[in-house]
């Protein structure tokens, strides 16, 4: 590989599996990924999703930091307009105590769900307004001076755990450029700003203390199997289960079902959306990446393992980082 890899785990709950299943599979593929040589793995939060373990962040953060020795663990991201700047310090200041020098803390203003879980969630609708001031505000909580006179983060003050900056937009680029962070882009779902974004990003870049040079994550999608046929039936069931994520409201379609949704106009806009995506044997998948890499002018990748199911995802990533050559 040309560049660094990272994993996206969504904690994604597969047909027939439980909420405990998933999360027990993220334990797995975390420490089989700590073995293979990737460099991070970062958790999404999202809300009343039936598909997605991955809700409570920080505390799978936490319990996989336990059950893993060295890599990189952190969140892509937290939906910062969902929290208090002081309560993100306090629980990622938390990690970095109990696990120096492994923990990230990525940043996102979008809500991570619908307009009936924002109300449930408390969540003021107007928080996304605020979101540059509360990136300061918590920045100030972890690496000193507070910005709130007298108050501080405890854990949290002095560890600086390192900020990235989310997006699909220019208004992340910007904002991730102005303050001088590393910026990722959620190019595996959201393709349509990525070669804008990134060249904003880097034209406008100001160095900062926690950052001389622009440094630009962008995420792909990948299925790596044995064979090219084994990978592309993979990547069908996963196209049928989002379609189930998407469309379904709690409820599963037949394969027959998602089939016929896949080529209505709607499902055709959501593939639109896995636009990124490397499937295909090992080797054929590292030359998608290196490709990719290059297309996105990224200074590492992000790769989220689309294949349904534990044991699919586990080969995935083991196939994945021998061909790559990661360890």
């Amino acid at each position: 590989m040309t560049v660094p890899l990272s994993i996206l785990d969504l904690a994604t709950i597969a047909k027939g599996q439980s909420a405990r299943d998933s999360l027990l599979g993220s334990v797995a593929m975390a420490q089989a990924a700590e073995a293979a040589g990737y460099t991070r793995i970062w958790y999404a939060e999202h809300h009343n999703m039936p598909s997605i373990a991955s809700s409570a962040t920080s505390v799978l953060i936490a319990h996989i930091a336990a059950q893993t020795n060295t890599i990189r663990l952190g969140s892509g991201g937290v939906m910062l307009p969902n929290h208090s700047p002081l309560t993100i310090a306090e629980q990622f200041g938390t990690l970095e105590t109990l696990h120096p020098g492994r923990i990230d803390l990525g940043l996102g203003r979008a809500p991570g769900s619908d307009q009936n879980t924002m109300r449930a969630l408390r969540r003021d609708p107007s928080a996304a307004d605020t979101f540059p001031h509360d990136v300061l505000e918590l920045q100030g909580y972890l690496t000193g001076p507070t910005r709130i006179q007298g108050v501080e983060a405890t854990p949290g003050k002095g560890t600086n755990v390192p900020l990235y900056i989310l997006g699909s937009s220019l208004f992340g680029a910007r904002l991730a450029a102005q303050l001088g962070l590393p910026y990722s882009f959620a190019s595996h779902f959201a393709p349509q700003a990525l070669e804008d974004a990134v060249a904003l990003y880097r034209r406008e870049f100001q160095p900062s203390d926690q950052l001389a040079a622009p440094y630009v994550i962008a995420g792909v999608n990948v299925v790596a199997a044995p064979t090219g046929g084994e990978a592309q039936d993979l990547f069908t069931d996963a196209k049928r289960a989002r379609v189930s994520a998407f469309f379904g409201q709690g409820s599963t379609f037949s394969d027959e079902e998602a089939d016929m949704i896949l080529d209505s106009p709607q499902g055709q806009q959501l593939m639109q959306m896995m636009r990124y995506s490397a499937v295909g044997s090992p080797e054929a998948v590292v030359e998608y990446l290196n490709e990719f890499a290059q297309h996105a002018d990224a200074d590492e990748l992000i790769v989220a393992h689309q294949a349904p199911g534990t044991e699919a995802r586990l080969q995935s990533v083991t196939l994945l980082a021998k061909a790559a050559g990661l360890s």
